[in-house]
C-alpha cells in the first residue's frame, strides 16, 4: 500500500458528521481492511506507524504523557492527509489537539481487528516503526 493509496483510504472512510474519538472512521477502516487480502491490513499497519512515527518528535510532545502524546498524534492521522501535513509543516498546529486531549485511540486498533477478522487469529503485530511515543529518537534530540 503506497502512502497515497493509505490516505485515500482514511479519506473514503471518514464519516461527515462529527468524530471526535475516532471510532466510527476506525469501524469503517477496519470493515475495509477486513474484506481485502491480509496484505493490504499488514501494509496499512506500516503507513500508519510510520505516518505517526513522523510525529513523535519533541516539538509536538513535550509535556504530555506518552499515551496523551499516541492518541493526539493518531487524531491528526484521523484528520486526514491534508491537516497531518499542517501539521508536519507548522508544529503550532498540533497545539489544539493536545491542549483540547483530541483522541483516536481507536484508530490504533484497527490494523489488529482487521487481522483477526480475516484470519480468526490475534496478531503479533511488527512494524518498522514504533508507533509508542518517545520512540522516535532522532525528533527528541536537541539538535
Amino acid at each position: 500500500m503506497s502512502e497515497n493509496t493509505f490516505w485515500r483510504l482514511i479519506e473514503e472512510c471518514r464519516p461527515s458528521m462529527s468524530d471526535p474519538e475516532g471510532v466510527e472512521l476506525a469501524d469503517a477502516l477496519t470493515a475495509r481492511l477486513a474484506s481485502g487480502p491480509v496484505s493490504d491490513v499488514v501494509a496499512f499497519a506500516e503507513q500508519l506507524s510510520w505516518a505517526l512515527y513522523r510525529l513523535d518528535r519533541k516539538q509536538y510532545g513535550s509535556g504530555l504523557s506518552g499515551d496523551a502524546f499516541l492518541y493526539t498524534r493518531a487524531a491528526v492521522v484521523a484528520a486526514g492527509r491534508d491537516e497531518y501535513e499542517s501539521v508536519l509543516r507548522d508544529p503550532e498546529r498540533f497545539r489544539p489537539y493536545a491542549d483540547d486531549l483530541v483522541w483516536a485511540e481507536a484508530v490504533l486498533y484497527v490494523p489488529d481487528a482487521a487481522y483477526e477478522q480475516l484470519t480468526g487469529v490475534e496478531w503479533d503485530r511488527r512494524t518498522r516503526y514504533s508507533y509508542e511515543s518517545y520512540s522516535n529518537t532522532a525528533g527528541w534530540t536537541d539538535a
